[in-house]
Protein backbone atom coordinates (compact mmCIF):
# COMPACT_ATOMS: atom_id res chain seq x y z
CA UNK A 1 0.00 0.00 0.00
CA UNK A 2 1.28 3.49 -0.85
CA UNK A 3 0.33 6.61 1.08
CA UNK A 4 -2.80 4.86 2.37
CA UNK A 5 -3.30 6.84 5.55
CA UNK A 6 -2.67 10.16 3.89
CA UNK A 7 -5.96 10.14 2.01
CA UNK A 8 -8.10 8.66 4.81
CA UNK A 9 -9.87 6.11 2.63
CA UNK A 10 -11.65 4.60 5.64
CA UNK A 11 -13.46 7.90 6.30
CA UNK A 12 -14.46 8.20 2.65
CA UNK A 13 -15.64 4.58 2.51
CA UNK A 14 -17.69 5.09 5.68
CA UNK A 15 -19.26 8.19 4.15
CA UNK A 16 -20.18 6.22 1.02
CA UNK A 17 -21.96 3.58 3.14
CA UNK A 18 -23.75 6.28 5.12
CA UNK A 19 -25.02 7.96 1.95
CA UNK A 20 -26.02 4.67 0.34
CA UNK A 21 -28.21 3.97 3.37
CA UNK A 22 -29.90 7.33 2.77
CA UNK A 23 -30.44 6.40 -0.87
CA UNK A 24 -32.11 3.14 0.13
CA UNK A 25 -34.71 4.92 2.29
CA UNK A 26 -38.29 4.94 0.85
CA UNK A 27 -38.57 8.74 1.18
CA UNK A 28 -35.23 9.42 -0.53
CA UNK A 29 -36.77 10.84 -3.72
CA UNK A 30 -39.27 13.08 -1.91
CA UNK A 31 -36.81 15.96 -2.22
CA UNK A 32 -35.38 15.79 -5.75
CA UNK A 33 -32.67 18.43 -5.25
CA UNK A 34 -31.32 16.81 -2.07
CA UNK A 35 -31.44 13.37 -3.70
CA UNK A 36 -29.41 14.58 -6.69
CA UNK A 37 -26.85 16.21 -4.36
CA UNK A 38 -26.46 12.94 -2.40
CA UNK A 39 -26.02 10.91 -5.59
CA UNK A 40 -23.41 13.37 -6.86
CA UNK A 41 -21.47 13.15 -3.58
CA UNK A 42 -21.54 9.34 -3.64
CA UNK A 43 -20.29 9.27 -7.24
CA UNK A 44 -17.49 11.73 -6.44
CA UNK A 45 -16.37 9.76 -3.38
CA UNK A 46 -16.44 6.49 -5.30
CA UNK A 47 -14.40 8.03 -8.11
CA UNK A 48 -11.80 9.21 -5.57
CA UNK A 49 -11.56 5.80 -3.85
CA UNK A 50 -11.45 3.90 -7.16
CA UNK A 51 -8.74 6.17 -8.54
CA UNK A 52 -6.60 5.63 -5.46
CA UNK A 53 -7.06 1.86 -5.67
CA UNK A 54 -6.06 1.95 -9.35
CA UNK A 55 -2.86 3.78 -8.40
CA UNK A 56 -2.20 1.15 -5.72
CA UNK A 57 -2.77 -1.72 -8.15
CA UNK A 58 -0.50 -0.19 -10.78
CA UNK A 59 2.20 0.33 -8.13
CA UNK A 60 1.94 -3.26 -6.92
CA UNK A 61 2.11 -4.61 -10.48
CA UNK A 62 5.13 -2.43 -11.15
CA UNK A 63 6.99 -3.91 -8.18
CA UNK A 64 6.32 -7.43 -9.46
CA UNK A 65 7.43 -6.52 -12.98
CA UNK A 66 10.58 -4.90 -11.63
CA UNK A 67 11.57 -8.06 -9.74
CA UNK A 68 10.95 -10.18 -12.87
CA UNK A 69 13.17 -7.90 -14.96
CA UNK A 70 15.93 -8.14 -12.38
CA UNK A 71 15.74 -11.93 -12.34
CA UNK A 72 15.18 -12.65 -16.06
CA UNK A 73 16.95 -9.69 -17.72
CA UNK A 74 14.48 -10.05 -20.60
CA UNK A 75 14.02 -7.21 -23.13
CA UNK A 76 10.31 -7.89 -23.60
CA UNK A 77 9.75 -7.76 -19.84
CA UNK A 78 11.76 -4.54 -19.67
CA UNK A 79 9.52 -2.93 -22.34
CA UNK A 80 6.46 -4.06 -20.37
CA UNK A 81 7.94 -2.51 -17.23
CA UNK A 82 8.52 0.78 -19.08
CA UNK A 83 4.92 0.81 -20.29
CA UNK A 84 3.64 0.17 -16.75
CA UNK A 85 5.79 3.01 -15.42
CA UNK A 86 4.26 5.42 -17.94
CA UNK A 87 0.75 4.29 -17.00
CA UNK A 88 1.47 4.76 -13.29
CA UNK A 89 3.00 8.20 -13.88
CA UNK A 90 -0.09 9.34 -15.80
CA UNK A 91 -2.49 7.93 -13.20
CA UNK A 92 -0.52 9.56 -10.38
CA UNK A 93 -0.58 12.87 -12.22
CA UNK A 94 -4.37 12.69 -12.63
CA UNK A 95 -4.82 11.70 -8.99
CA UNK A 96 -2.58 14.53 -7.79
CA UNK A 97 -4.79 16.98 -9.66
CA UNK A 98 -7.84 15.49 -7.98
CA UNK A 99 -6.18 16.10 -4.61
CA UNK A 100 -5.25 19.67 -5.55
CA UNK A 101 -8.90 20.50 -6.18
CA UNK A 102 -9.75 20.79 -2.50
CA UNK A 103 -10.75 24.45 -2.22
CA UNK A 104 -14.34 25.44 -1.36
CA UNK A 105 -16.62 24.96 -4.38
CA UNK A 106 -13.93 23.34 -6.57
CA UNK A 107 -16.32 20.43 -7.15
CA UNK A 108 -19.15 22.75 -8.25
CA UNK A 109 -20.39 23.49 -11.74
CA UNK A 110 -18.82 26.57 -13.33
CA UNK A 111 -20.32 29.74 -14.77
CA UNK A 112 -18.02 31.04 -17.51
CA UNK A 113 -18.44 34.43 -19.19
CA UNK A 114 -16.63 35.86 -22.20
CA UNK A 115 -16.51 39.61 -22.89
CA UNK A 116 -14.56 40.89 -25.93
CA UNK A 117 -12.54 44.06 -25.41
CA UNK A 118 -12.20 47.07 -27.69
CA UNK A 119 -11.70 46.22 -31.33
CA UNK A 120 -15.18 45.57 -32.68
CA UNK A 121 -15.53 42.66 -35.10
CA UNK A 122 -11.96 41.46 -34.57
CA UNK A 123 -12.36 41.02 -30.79
CA UNK A 124 -15.88 39.66 -31.15
CA UNK A 125 -14.64 36.98 -33.54
CA UNK A 126 -11.91 36.10 -31.04
CA UNK A 127 -14.68 35.71 -28.44
CA UNK A 128 -16.48 33.15 -30.62
CA UNK A 129 -13.21 31.24 -31.11
CA UNK A 130 -12.74 31.02 -27.34
CA UNK A 131 -16.37 29.95 -26.93
CA UNK A 132 -15.73 27.02 -29.28
CA UNK A 133 -12.48 26.20 -27.45
CA UNK A 134 -14.23 25.90 -24.08
CA UNK A 135 -17.09 23.91 -25.58
CA UNK A 136 -14.62 21.45 -27.09
CA UNK A 137 -12.69 21.22 -23.81
CA UNK A 138 -15.93 20.46 -21.94
CA UNK A 139 -16.72 17.69 -24.44
CA UNK A 140 -13.39 15.99 -23.69
CA UNK A 141 -14.36 15.94 -19.98
CA UNK A 142 -17.91 14.70 -20.69
CA UNK A 143 -19.23 17.91 -19.12
CA UNK A 144 -22.57 19.38 -20.15
CA UNK A 145 -22.69 22.96 -21.44
CA UNK A 146 -25.72 25.24 -21.26
CA UNK A 147 -25.79 28.70 -22.84
CA UNK A 148 -27.42 30.97 -20.26
CA UNK A 149 -27.03 34.20 -22.20
CA UNK A 150 -25.73 35.07 -25.67
CA UNK A 151 -25.41 38.41 -27.42
CA UNK A 152 -24.25 38.16 -31.03
CA UNK A 153 -21.90 40.61 -32.71
CA UNK A 154 -23.14 42.86 -35.51
CA UNK A 155 -20.98 41.35 -38.27
CA UNK A 156 -19.38 38.26 -36.72
CA UNK A 157 -18.57 36.68 -33.38
CA UNK A 158 -20.22 37.66 -30.13
CA UNK A 159 -20.54 40.63 -27.79
CA UNK A 160 -20.89 38.43 -24.71
CA UNK A 161 -21.78 34.89 -23.70
CA UNK A 162 -22.48 33.14 -20.41
CA UNK A 163 -22.12 29.37 -20.13
CA UNK A 164 -23.07 26.98 -17.35
CA UNK A 165 -20.60 24.08 -17.49
CA UNK A 166 -21.85 21.10 -15.50
CA UNK A 167 -19.48 18.43 -14.24
CA UNK A 168 -17.50 17.27 -11.23
CA UNK A 169 -14.65 19.74 -10.53
CA UNK A 170 -15.74 22.01 -13.42
CA UNK A 171 -15.06 25.15 -11.38
CA UNK A 172 -11.85 23.70 -9.93
CA UNK A 173 -10.44 23.29 -13.43
CA UNK A 174 -11.87 26.39 -15.09
CA UNK A 175 -10.83 28.85 -12.40
CA UNK A 176 -7.44 28.56 -14.12
CA UNK A 177 -8.97 30.36 -17.13
CA UNK A 178 -10.04 33.53 -15.35
CA UNK A 179 -8.35 36.58 -16.85
CA UNK A 180 -7.65 38.24 -20.18
CA UNK A 181 -6.82 36.15 -23.26
CA UNK A 182 -4.79 37.87 -26.03
CA UNK A 183 -4.77 36.91 -29.71
CA UNK A 184 -2.20 37.96 -32.33
CA UNK A 185 -3.01 37.04 -35.95
CA UNK A 186 -3.43 38.25 -39.52
CA UNK A 187 -7.00 39.53 -39.47
CA UNK A 188 -9.44 37.83 -41.88
CA UNK A 189 -11.46 41.06 -41.72
CA UNK A 190 -8.59 43.29 -42.88
CA UNK A 191 -8.30 43.50 -46.68
CA UNK A 192 -4.73 44.76 -46.28
CA UNK A 193 -3.69 41.57 -44.46
CA UNK A 194 -2.34 43.38 -41.44
CA UNK A 195 -1.60 41.80 -38.08
CA UNK A 196 -4.10 42.53 -35.29
CA UNK A 197 -4.09 42.05 -31.52
CA UNK A 198 -7.41 41.27 -29.81
CA UNK A 199 -8.43 40.79 -26.19
CA UNK A 200 -11.25 38.87 -24.51
CA UNK A 201 -11.93 38.76 -20.79
CA UNK A 202 -12.90 35.41 -19.29
CA UNK A 203 -14.67 35.39 -15.92
CA UNK A 204 -15.30 32.15 -14.02
CA UNK A 205 -17.37 31.65 -10.87
CA UNK A 206 -18.71 28.54 -9.13
CA UNK A 207 -22.41 27.86 -9.46
CA UNK A 208 -23.90 28.36 -6.02
CA UNK A 209 -26.25 25.71 -4.66
CA UNK A 210 -29.35 26.59 -2.65
CA UNK A 211 -27.73 25.60 0.64
CA UNK A 212 -25.06 28.33 0.35
CA UNK A 213 -25.90 31.25 2.62
CA UNK A 214 -25.28 34.40 0.59
CA UNK A 215 -27.74 37.12 1.53
CA UNK A 216 -29.19 39.21 -1.29
CA UNK A 217 -31.65 41.82 -0.03
CA UNK A 218 -34.70 42.57 -2.15
CA UNK A 219 -34.11 46.30 -1.88
CA UNK A 220 -30.55 45.84 -3.21
CA UNK A 221 -31.57 44.46 -6.59
CA UNK A 222 -33.27 45.80 -9.69
CA UNK A 223 -34.99 43.24 -11.93
CA UNK A 224 -35.70 43.94 -15.61
CA UNK A 225 -37.41 41.64 -18.09
CA UNK A 226 -37.07 41.73 -21.88
CA UNK A 227 -37.60 39.59 -24.94
CA UNK A 228 -34.95 36.94 -25.39
CA UNK A 229 -32.75 37.06 -28.47
CA UNK A 230 -30.92 34.20 -30.08
CA UNK A 231 -29.94 32.46 -33.28
CA UNK A 232 -33.49 32.75 -34.60
CA UNK A 233 -36.37 30.38 -35.27
CA UNK A 234 -37.59 28.33 -32.37
CA UNK A 235 -34.85 29.66 -30.06
CA UNK A 236 -36.35 33.16 -29.90
CA UNK A 237 -39.09 33.66 -27.34
CA UNK A 238 -42.18 35.72 -28.13
CA UNK A 239 -42.65 36.87 -24.52
CA UNK A 240 -40.56 38.97 -22.14
CA UNK A 241 -39.03 35.91 -20.47
CA UNK A 242 -35.39 37.02 -20.34
CA UNK A 243 -34.26 38.47 -16.99
CA UNK A 244 -31.60 41.02 -16.07
CA UNK A 245 -30.73 41.55 -12.40
CA UNK A 246 -28.63 44.49 -11.21
CA UNK A 247 -27.11 44.37 -7.73
CA UNK A 248 -27.18 48.05 -6.82
CA UNK A 249 -24.48 48.16 -4.07
CA UNK A 250 -21.85 46.52 -6.30
CA UNK A 251 -23.28 47.29 -9.78
CA UNK A 252 -22.95 43.61 -10.66
CA UNK A 253 -25.27 42.74 -13.57
CA UNK A 254 -26.35 39.24 -14.56
CA UNK A 255 -28.68 38.13 -17.36
CA UNK A 256 -30.35 34.85 -18.26
CA UNK A 257 -32.53 33.99 -21.27
CA UNK A 258 -31.93 30.25 -21.56
CA UNK A 259 -35.24 29.13 -20.07
CA UNK A 260 -38.70 29.59 -21.58
CA UNK A 261 -40.14 30.65 -18.23
CA UNK A 262 -39.42 34.06 -16.72
CA UNK A 263 -39.54 32.44 -13.27
CA UNK A 264 -36.86 29.91 -14.17
CA UNK A 265 -34.70 32.56 -15.78
CA UNK A 266 -34.97 34.63 -12.62
CA UNK A 267 -33.95 31.64 -10.47
CA UNK A 268 -30.94 31.00 -12.71
CA UNK A 269 -29.98 34.67 -12.69
CA UNK A 270 -30.14 34.78 -8.88
CA UNK A 271 -27.75 31.82 -8.73
CA UNK A 272 -25.40 33.66 -11.07
CA UNK A 273 -25.63 36.78 -8.93
CA UNK A 274 -24.79 34.86 -5.76
CA UNK A 275 -21.83 33.29 -7.55
CA UNK A 276 -20.49 36.69 -8.57
CA UNK A 277 -20.98 38.15 -5.08
CA UNK A 278 -19.12 35.18 -3.63
CA UNK A 279 -16.27 35.73 -6.11
CA UNK A 280 -16.10 39.42 -5.22
CA UNK A 281 -15.79 38.55 -1.54
CA UNK A 282 -12.99 36.06 -2.24
CA UNK A 283 -11.11 38.64 -4.34
CA UNK A 284 -11.54 41.22 -1.60
CA UNK A 285 -10.03 38.84 0.95
CA UNK A 286 -7.14 38.03 -1.41
CA UNK A 287 -6.47 41.73 -1.93
CA UNK A 288 -6.46 42.38 1.82
CA UNK A 289 -4.01 39.52 2.39
CA UNK A 290 -1.78 40.83 -0.40
CA UNK A 291 -1.72 44.29 1.17
CA UNK A 292 -0.76 42.79 4.53
CA UNK A 293 2.09 40.86 2.85
CA UNK A 294 3.13 43.87 0.78
CA UNK A 295 2.41 42.08 -2.51
CA UNK A 296 1.23 43.69 -5.72
CA UNK A 297 -1.79 41.81 -7.07
CA UNK A 298 -3.84 42.30 -10.18
CA UNK A 299 -7.30 40.81 -9.82
CA UNK A 300 -9.89 40.59 -12.53
CA UNK A 301 -10.01 42.18 -15.95
CA UNK A 302 -6.58 43.77 -15.93
CA UNK A 303 -4.67 40.50 -15.58
CA UNK A 304 -3.59 39.14 -18.97
CA UNK A 305 -3.00 35.44 -18.43
CA UNK A 306 -2.33 33.94 -21.86
CA UNK A 307 -1.24 34.90 -25.37
CA UNK A 308 -2.30 33.01 -28.50
CA UNK A 309 0.04 33.89 -31.38
CA UNK A 310 -0.98 32.71 -34.87
CA UNK A 311 1.42 35.00 -36.78
CA UNK A 312 4.37 35.40 -37.40
CA UNK A 313 4.82 32.07 -35.55
CA UNK A 314 2.53 29.59 -33.77
CA UNK A 315 2.63 29.63 -29.98
CA UNK A 316 0.29 29.70 -27.00
CA UNK A 317 1.99 30.90 -23.82
CA UNK A 318 0.62 31.16 -20.29
CA UNK A 319 2.25 34.17 -18.61
CA UNK A 320 1.63 32.89 -15.06
CA UNK A 321 3.40 29.55 -15.41
CA UNK A 322 5.47 30.11 -18.60
CA UNK A 323 4.00 26.96 -20.15
CA UNK A 324 4.28 27.15 -23.94
CA UNK A 325 2.54 25.00 -26.56
CA UNK A 326 3.40 25.17 -30.26
CA UNK A 327 0.28 23.33 -31.45
CA UNK A 328 -2.11 26.30 -31.53
CA UNK A 329 -4.78 24.31 -33.40
CA UNK A 330 -4.76 21.65 -30.70
CA UNK A 331 -5.29 24.29 -28.02
CA UNK A 332 -8.15 25.89 -29.97
CA UNK A 333 -9.67 22.42 -30.29
CA UNK A 334 -9.87 22.23 -26.50
CA UNK A 335 -6.51 20.86 -25.34
CA UNK A 336 -6.22 23.11 -22.27
CA UNK A 337 -5.06 20.50 -19.77
CA UNK A 338 -1.33 21.44 -19.88
CA UNK A 339 -2.20 25.01 -18.87
CA UNK A 340 -4.76 24.02 -16.23
CA UNK A 341 -2.43 21.38 -14.76
CA UNK A 342 0.48 23.82 -14.50
CA UNK A 343 -1.71 26.55 -12.99
CA UNK A 344 -3.08 24.30 -10.24
CA UNK A 345 0.40 23.07 -9.32
CA UNK A 346 1.74 26.65 -9.43
CA UNK A 347 -1.00 27.77 -7.03
CA UNK A 348 -0.08 25.02 -4.57
CA UNK A 349 3.57 26.14 -4.59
Amino acid sequence: MILGGLFDLDTKSSRIKELELQMAAPEFWDDQDTAQAVIAEVNNLKEYVNNFKEVEDLHDNLEVSYELVREENDRELFEELTSEMKALRKKLNDFELQILLNEPYDTNNAILELHPGAGGTESQDWGSMLLRMYQRWAETKDFKVETLDYLAGEEAGLKSVTLLIKGHNAYGYLKAEKGVHRLVRISPFDSSGRRHTSFVSCDVTPEMTDDVDIEVKTEDIKVDTYRASGAGGQHVNTTDSAVRITHLPTNVIVTCQNERSQIKNREAAMKMLKSKLYQLEIEKQQQELAEIRGEQMEIGWGSQIRSYVFHPYSMVKDHRTNVEVGNTQGVMDGDLDPFIDAYLRHQMK
